[in-house]
């Protein structure tokens, strides 16, 4: 077969072709990335030259993917990444920092933060300092957690959803745009990787945003289980919640839209976790009258106005959603979380493997490469390559991010046997 380009190789992939070889993503989108510890360590190991690494999901730590990184994993995916991140600031007037294991870490300009008395990290949210703290990293930890702050508990007797939540779901600046605009052009004309939009914005009920780290003071229903159990007491509330949602993401898709055309391969659309380690977290029926609707009038957009595919990130065991994904208008389905009840590869496969992109799926990083051999992870990576890659429809890479304190010999086997020879 003819070597393709980078952008050839995922198109091929997205479209259920068989592509020149498998095409592989790290840290194109905000769930496939690497940590920034592991990847100082990573860089170093591959003799890479040592750096500190630009945080580019501050939430999560995870470190932007430089170029010379790309090119020693073979990587055919590149993150057109927003301006504005997940803690009210933007990613930008970077600032040295240092994580609590020593790793030297660019973080972003408006990053403030104290630290209280058992030695935790308090952030702000978009750095205001007269706002209560929004996140958490505790001491010795490694990424921040939200902190729930409501400062008055909901009447259910007299509930304000599109006043409680007006400060969540904002239209894109023009300064946001421009920027994007600006850097999707850079992207298309001196690389040639595929380039992944990272606009998410439709996560509804996702737990990393409803807890509101990006705001000074957040109202109404917060709390992760209360929020669940919302579905049941208060669907209306919700019902209003996700349409405000909506409603800001259509907005947002025109504005995109015209700031990046076709330049994109796809477009995150949600991170929201429908699946836990044994089952989904809501009935089927739940599902179809709060979200499913809304997921579908959003990827009627992208499909009706654009080229784009639709990107959706569920953990867990999500397989009695499967046929509503396609009904819905998903293209591309991560992280595979094969470990979970239900996620066989070799079913999904040939169940779905023709209507869904598996976008993720390689190996494990729960598991076998957080606890398992070198070998190990050789073995699982052939397989799960063997099993997805079959007529295309996949793009390799880890379920979920590359963690901190990952086995550096078990990452290093991992992607030697995705790209099929030595990295080091």
């Amino acid at each position: 077969m003819t070597k393709m380009t980078k952008r050839e190789r995922v198109n091929a992939a997205l479209n259920h072709q068989t592509p020149d070889r498998c095409p592989i993503d790290v840290g194109a989108t905000t769930q496939t990335g690497i940590h920034a510890s592991t990847m100082y360590k990573l860089r170093k190991a591959l003799g890479l030259k040592e750096k500190p690494i630009e945080i580019q999901e501050i939430y999560q730590m995870l470190g932007k993917m430089d170029d010379d990184l790309c090119q020693k994993l073979e990587t055919d995916v590149v993150c057109l990444q927003r301006l504005s991140n997940q803690l009210g600031g933007t990613y930008r007037n970077f600032k040295p920092w240092t994580m609590f294991d020593g790793t030297p870490v660019m973080m972003p300009g408006d990053f403030e933060y104290t630290t209280n008395a058992k030695g935790d990290i308090l952030s702000y949210p978009g750095g205001d300092r007269t706002a209560p703290p929004s996140c958490i990293m505790p001491k010795d930890g490694c990424f921040f957690d939200n902190i729930f702050r409501t400062e008055e508990e909901f009447d259910e007797d007299d509930m304000h959803p599109r006043e409680d939540y007006k400060d969540d779901f904002k239209v894109m600046t023009d300064e946001e745009a421009r920027y994007i605009e600006k850097e999707a052009k850079r992207l298309w004309e001196e690389t040639d990787y595929a380039i992944f939009g990272n606009l998410i914005g439709m996560g509804m009920g996702d737990m990393s945003w409803t807890a509101a780290p990006h705001i000074a003071h957040p109202k109404g229903i917060r709390f992760s289980t209360e929020f669940l159990e919302a579905q049941l007491m208060y669907p209306e509330y919700l019902e209003e919640v996700f349409d405000m949602q909506c409603e800001t993401m259509l907005k947002n898709l025109e504005i995109y839209r015209q700031a990046v055309g076709e330049k994109i391969c796809a477009v995150y659309i949600s991170g929201t976790d429908l699946g836990t380690q044994n089952g989904p977290f809501m009935s089927l029926s739940t599902f179809r009258e709060l979200y499913k609707p809304r997921w579908k009038k959003v990827n009627d957009w992208v499909h009706q106005n654009t080229n784009w595919k639709t990107w959706y990130h569920t953990c867990g065991s999500v397989v009695s959603f499967m046929d509503d994904f396609i009904d819905m208008g998903v293209d591309c389905l991560n992280p595979i979380q094969t470990s979970a009840a239900g996620m066989d590869p070799v079913m999904l496969k040939e169940k779905y493997g023709d209507k869904l992109v598996f976008w993720g799926g390689g190996i494990q990083t729960q598991t076998t490469m957080n606890s398992g051999t070198p070998e190990d992870c050789v073995e699982e990576v052939n397989r799960n390559m063997d099993i997805f890659n079959k007529d295309g429809g996949f793009v390799f890479c880890t379920c979920h991010n590359i963690v901190a304190n990952m086995p550096i010999d078990n990452v290093v086997a991992a992607f030697e046997t995705a790209v099929g020879h030595p990295l080091r």
